[in-house]
């Protein structure tokens, strides 16, 4: 067992519980990680302003990687890297949202979110924004596999999911593993030195690429199935059990 000198956490279904919270117990054990010298950062899907406030609540000065890899921060608000998704993308995504019954689709900027709800405004060129991410959320399976399907057969992006209801769409080759190993450069460390920790498809190339990868009580199966680990669910403090058996070694 190596001596592990980054935790990267996932944030909802792994950190966060079903109500979106830190539990005490989670927040106890990230402080004793970090007073031992280990780093702590966030690995999620959510853009930088909703993941913002937890970083604060935990009071982290670590690097932070936000929308699965786009955006790699040294520590908060301190920008790294920033890998943008082609407009000429996020136009045919958004056209084959409209093509299949309109289920619910947002999108990450550098600056807004967009959604269903809230798009561009049609005079607007797709150009004039920096798109960082698209999804698609719907619970009609068959709808969701018809935009896979296409979505794949463009062969140009990188697919994954958040939940099993949704599609998240990135750059291709970006990911929570790419920017990890980004991370690992700037930081001098290895990524067999990683742990990296979540529950959704959009964290399976880190958990297979980590020293060591572990999975939520609550992962979906294919994510249980890369790990080495699995750990209690995000409601039973799954995040607190990993740094106490593998970081902090009881």
């Amino acid at each position: 067992m190596g001596d592990y000198k980054l935790v990267a956490l996932d944030m909802d279904g792994t950190l966060l519980n079903e109500q979106s919270e830190i539990s005490a117990k989670n927040a106890e054990w990230i402080q004793k990680a970090l007073d031992a010298g280990v780093i702590v950062s966030f690995s999620t899907g959510r853009g930088f302003r909703s993941a913002l406030p937890y970083a604060e609540q935990l009071k982290l000065e670590t690097p932070m990687i936000t929308v699965n890899g786009s955006e790699i921060w040294h520590r908060p608000h301190v920008l790294h890297k920033r890998t943008h998704l082609s407009s000429v993308y996020v136009r045919r995504l958004h056209e084959l949202a409209l093509a299949h019954g309109e289920p619910w689709f947002w999108a990450y900027t550098a600056n807004d979110i967009f959604n269903k709800e809230k798009w561009i405004n049609p005079a607007d060129d797709y150009d004039s924004h920096h798109w960082l991410k698209f999804g698609y959320y719907t619970e009609d399976d068959s709808i969701r596999a018809k935009l896979l399907a296409e979505v794949q057969s463009w062969g140009a992006l990188e697919i994954t999911n958040s939940s099993p209801w949704n599609l998240e769409l990135n750059p291709l080759g970006v990911s929570k593993a790419s920017a990890l190993q980004e991370l690992c450069g700037l930081l001098d460390i290895e990524m067999s030195q990683v742990i990296a920790v979540g529950d959704s498809l959009n964290d399976i190339a880190a958990i297979r690429e980590a020293g060591l990868g572990v999975a939520m009580g609550n992962a979906q199966e294919a994510v249980k199935e890369a790990a080495d680990f699995i750990t209690f669910t995000n409601n039973e403090h799954g995040v607190a059990e990993v740094i106490k058996r593998y970081v902090l070694k009881g």
